[in-house]
């Protein structure tokens, strides 16, 4: 089963950029859909961005404009690039793999265990 690991998380200043990675081992990330979720204190887990398959994304209206999301199938790896950051933005990002981007209720076959993202002055 593919193992997903997420890095680059960070404390960034409001404004700032960050890119996170999302690398997989003992599987392919070709073929499926990955999806970046955060889960600030307190509140749900929600949805970020998400690419499919064949290089389609799918942004929460939140960070639309701000964040962008990317695979590189060659390297087995999804990122997520985030630039002017806001306080809002804080919380823990966890990438995931085999759901579809269409359905928030499907579920994903095989998370991360999540990267500390703080936005912060």
């Amino acid at each position: 089963q593919v193992q997903l690991v997420e890095s680059g998380g960070g404390l960034v200043q409001p404004g700032g950029s960050l890119r996170l990675s999302c690398a997989a081992s003992g599987g392919t990330l070709n073929g499926n859909n990955v999806g970046w979720f955060r889960q600030a204190p307190g509140l749900e887990r929600e949805g970020v961005s998400c690419i499919t398959f064949d290089g389609r994304t799918l942004d929460v209206d939140s960070v639309k404009g701000r964040f962008t999301i990317s695979r590189d199938n060659a390297k087995n790896t999804v990122y997520l690039q985030m630039n002017s950051v806001k306080p809002e933005d804080t919380g823990v990002y966890y990438c995931a793999a085999g759901g579809l981007c269409s359905d928030s209720g499907f579920p994903w076959a095989a998370w991360g265990q999540g990267t500390q993202v703080t936005v912060s002055s």
